[in-house]
């Protein structure tokens, strides 16, 4: 299988093309930056600007995107004009994105999870059924990432909080907190908190707490390497051969109950 690989020179692109390489199933047939990006050039593959997009694609079985939301979706529309499957891992999207992109799904096959790795979407599964157990119980999240990472929260946080949030019967955008600072006043009894820490070189913690009288549960998820997150991205991408248009998780790739 061949891929074409967009944000390449990122964390998440580095850690997909050293997996592939010890991976005889699988190569990189176009490995791409943004446009007057400094990485161009360099590399082994040699990594080329997005606008050889076009080049590249026809040539892959799958695209996988770990770019920005803008550049993830031009390279989307461009992807469904070839009818060639997708990967999306770029985070940050906004609701109007979000819905061009189950659009565009409608056409050809995508693979979007904020988290490509097994155990946080094992966490996803059991946020949804604790909340549901206890959902008296006030929620936190509280994710830690590396100081470069743009978007916060982490689209990890996100889903966590959008799950808990319908678990118990609530709409994220009502109930969501993001952050505190100066007196708020009480903690509202509803309120689903989310707050993000950004140092040094963290590749990614999560932790819920559902904590009630007496007592709290914490979830608790720590990523070791980004090559978990490049393995399920691999995964995801060999998962979608001659798979049917439609949006799909990572829930669907790796076989767990849908929530």
């Amino acid at each position: 299988m061949k891929i074409t690989v967009c944000g390449a020179a990122g964390r998440m692109g580095q850690a997909i093309i050293s997996l592939v390489k010890i991976d005889e199933t699988v190569q990189i047939a176009g490995a791409l930056e943004y446009e007057g990006s400094a990485a161009i050039g360099t590399g082994n593959p040699v990594i080329e600007s997005s606008c050889e997009l076009e080049k590249y694609l026809p040539q892959s079985d799958v695209l996988i995107d770990f770019t920005n939301p803008d550049g993830a979706l031009k390279n989307l529309a461009f992807a469904k004009k070839l009818n060639k499957p997708v990967v999306i891992g770029t985070t940050g999207f906004i609701a109007e994105q979000k819905d061009q992109i189950a659009e565009i799904a409608k056409s050809i096959p995508v693979v979007m999870s904020p988290n490509m790795s097994v155990g946080v979407n094992i966490l996803f599964k059991l946020v949804d059924e604790v909340a549901r157990l206890i959902p008296d119980y006030d929620i936190e999240i509280v994710e830690l990432h590396h100081s470069k990472k743009k978007d916060a929260p982490s689209g990890t946080a996100a889903k966590l909080s959008e799950i808990a949030a319908t678990a118990t019967g609530q709409n994220i955008n009502t109930v969501g907190v993001y952050g505190r600072k100066t007196v708020m006043g009480e903690r509202k009894k509803d309120e689903i908190g989310v707050l993000s820490v950004r140092a040094g070189d963290i590749v990614g913690d999560h932790t819920v707490y559902f904590a009630g009288p007496g007592e709290r549960i914490e979830l608790v998820h720590r990523a070791h390497s980004r090559d978990t997150f490049a393995a399920g991205s691999i995964r995801a991408a060999k998962w979608l051969m001659g798979k049917e248009p439609g949006l799909y998780d990572m829930q669907d790739v790796l076989g767990i109950k849908k929530i």
